[in-house]
């Protein structure tokens, strides 16, 4: 039998992930037809000519080929990146083409709970800890334990990322919106919770995790420490679970700013009944290794048999792929200080993230300066999600599509993150090379003020 699309299932084909959407397809195609196409559509940093972290490649090399360390002239590598070779070899037993354990390496995993451990001075559980195919891994799995049927809500915030709604709908649960403030920089509100939850209970849906994405995607924003506090003493009240995705946690930008995490701010409660899934990855950050899919879920007040679960649905798919628990290792165990490497790492990634906070400046002044566009600052994470203005009658999927055909600038409606009714966005990196960046926003600007003018038409 040839499968009809009526064959496939109705979740799957209301299953919706904007950042890989038609506007992407297109600009695959202008591609292959000879356009120069710029894409600003995901957080894709070393597509966008981020290099590499020296001291992550040269340590993966010698992993990967472990033959290398006894053929390499000596001073080929620094010692430390031998050193540290020789470590996973000898922690990983039998190279990087095994199976590992379903939550992944044990020594990978006590070296993500030093990280917890000296980022917020908790103890953390290896055993508490599992190692994914980049974060979306770990939060799809956590989705997939919470939610059984139409019923079970989770609380979104609006803008969201698609990998939410996705998931959601993808497992037949029920997403509940929850909108920010964008007046007040992209805000939390505790009464917009509250409202949310009590709209949701009514409609006969039992809400059962609140999702908080800090820093923002695709907003940019930084939630201050009052507004964690808040997230948690919210799903105390109403017996939720709590997912933070703290993937861009080193993606601070404006002055003043600083991430908090779930974790440490629950632990100055002294909140024991609320079960938090912490999640980071190796994509984002200053690695911005996305294509070796890193990453990890950490557990905290989840009792032994609901994580038991957690680790059936990780032994469903064996255990993370190998190579991108090393990345995560030594994203986690960076050079130590006073070694041959520390200097040039603390170099790069100081360039890096010094470049990031450039870029999310000229950005956000650039797009300002543009009458019919208005962008609240990019505090952290890699994106600008600004306000536009748009003809009677036209979409932000149509302003992002001409936007496409014109100018090669491939961009992510604000439809596809969700937004207040009313209002029209677009998503867009602050990734390509500061030579790109203020020559793409003059374009976008320019193409604005054309688009407008002839009312959306060509």
């Amino acid at each position: 039998m040839v499968l009809k699309l009526d064959d496939v299932s109705p979740q799957v084909r209301s299953t919706e992930y904007a950042v890989r959407g038609p506007i992407v397809a297109r600009a695959a195609e202008l591609e292959r037809a000879g356009r120069e196409i710029i894409y600003c559509n995901i957080g894709n940093p070393q597509s966008l000519g981020q290099r590499p972290i020296t001291w992550v490649r040269q340590v993966l090399a010698l992993s990967e080929y472990p033959e290398l360390l006894e053929r390499v002239p000596a001073g080929t590598f620094p010692d430390d990146v031998v050193e540290t070779a020789r470590l996973i070899a000898a922690r990983s037993k039998h190279g990087l083409g095994v199976y590992t354990e379903s939550k992944g390496y044990r020594f990978v995993r006590e070296a993500v709970a030093d990280f917890i451990t000296e980022r917020d001075g908790l103890a953390a559980d290896p055993e508490a800890i599992y190692l994914t195919d980049g974060a979306s891994k770990a939060v799809q799995s956590v989705l997939r334990m919470l939610i059984s049927g139409p019923r079970d809500g989770i609380l979104i915030p609006l803008p969201q990322y698609p990998l939410y709604s996705a998931t959601i709908a993808l497992y037949e649960g029920t997403a509940v919106p929850y909108e920010l403030d964008e007046a007040s920089d992209w805000g939390l509100s505790l009464a917009t919770l509250e409202a949310s939850y009590a709209s949701a209970v009514a409609r006969g849906v039992r809400p059962r995790a609140v999702v908080v994405i800090n820093p923002g995607n695709p907003t940019g924003a930084v939630l201050d420490e009052a507004n964690v506090e808040a997230v948690l003493r919210f799903a105390r009240a109403h017996g939720l679970a709590v997912l933070a995705d703290e993937v861009y946690q080193d993606n601070v930008y404006r002055q003043g700013a600083r991430f908090h995490s779930f974790a440490k701010v629950m632990a100055r409660l002294g909140l024991a009944d609320v079960s938090l899934f912490s999640f980071h990855s190796t994509s984002k950050g200053y690695l911005g290794e996305c294509g070796h899919r890193g990453g990890y879920v950490e557990c905290r007040n989840v009792p032994e048999d609901v994580q038991a679960e957690l680790t059936k649905l990780q032994s469903v798919a064996l255990c993370a792929n190998t190579a991108g628990q090393i990345v995560l290792f030594l994203q986690v165990r960076p050079p130590r200080p006073g070694g041959p490497s520390r200097a040039l790492w603390e170099q790069e990634r100081r360039e890096v993230l010094e470049l990031l906070a450039r870029k999310a400046g000229i950005v956000e002044r650039g797009l300002n300066a543009v009458p019919g566009i208005h962008c609240q600052p990019v505090a952290g994470a890699m994106y600008a999600f600004p306000r536009i203005t748009l003809p009677p009658g036209v979409t932000d999927v149509g302003y992002c599509m001409a936007l496409l055909e014109e100018t090669g600038i491939c961009v992510v409606d604000g439809s596809g993150f969700g937004q207040a009714a009313g209002t029209w966005h677009l998503r867009t990196t602050i990734l390509p090379p500061l030579e790109q960046i203020e020559a793409l926003v003059r374009r976008l600007g320019e193409f604005h003020a054309r688009f407008t003018a002839r009312g959306g038409a060509r």
